[in-house]
C-alpha cells in the first residue's frame, strides 16, 4: 500500500523544452541523474507516451543502482509521468512526475512529485536522493542549452 509522496519545486536557469529534455535524453541524464557526483553508467530512453527508460548510475562510495519505468504522460515541454522502480527490489512501482512552467524567457519552475512511495521512510530517501540530483541538474543547466 502507498502512503506518502513528496514534491520538491526549484527554479532552474534553461528554459522548459532545455529541462524537459534533461529528462528524456540519455545525455543530458548523464549530466545530472543520481543523488551525488558519482557517474550516470547507462541511459536508454524510448521517449514517447508509453515509452520506457532504464538508467544506471554509480555513486561515490561506488555502489550502483539502476531504476527504470515507462511513460505515462509525454507532453513535451510541459508535462512528464512516469512509473518509477528499482532494479534490485520487487516492491510496486512508485511513479514519478514532473511539470516545466516558464518563468520570464530563461529559467523553468519545474515542480516535481515522487508518489505512491511505501512509507515515510523510504519518502526521505528519495527526497535525500532527488535533491543532491536536482543540485546537479541546477548547477549544469547551462550545459542542457
Amino acid at each position: 500500500m502507498f502512503v506518502t509522496s513528496l514534491t520538491i519545486v526549484r527554479v532552474i536557469e534553461a528554459p522548459p523544452a532545455a529541462v524537459f529534455a534533461a529528462f528524456v535524453e540519455p545525455d543530458k541524464i548523464a549530466l545530472w541523474w543520481g543523488p551525488d557526483d558519482g557517474p550516470v553508467t547507462h541511459a536508454e530512453v524510448d521517449a514517447r507516451p508509453g515509452g520506457r527508460f532504464l538508467v544506471r548510475f554509480r555513486m561515490l562510495d561506488g555502489s550502483e543502482h539502476g531504476c527504470f519505468g515507462n511513460f505515462e504522460v509525454f507532453e513535451p515541454p510541459h508535462r512528464l509521468a512516469m512509473s518509477w522502480s528499482w532494479e534490485d527490489e520487487d516492491a510496486p512501482a512508485s511513479r514519478v512526475q514532473a511539470t516545466f512552467k516558464p518563468v520570464g524567457t530563461e529559467h523553468t519552475e519545474l515542480t516535481f512529485v515522487h508518489a505512491r512511495l511505501q512509507d515515510d521512510a523510504t519518502r526521505d530517501s528519495h527526497e535525500h536522493g532527488w535533491n543532491g540530483a536536482l543540485d546537479k541538474l541546477e548547477r549544469k543547466a547551462r550545459s542542457l542549452w
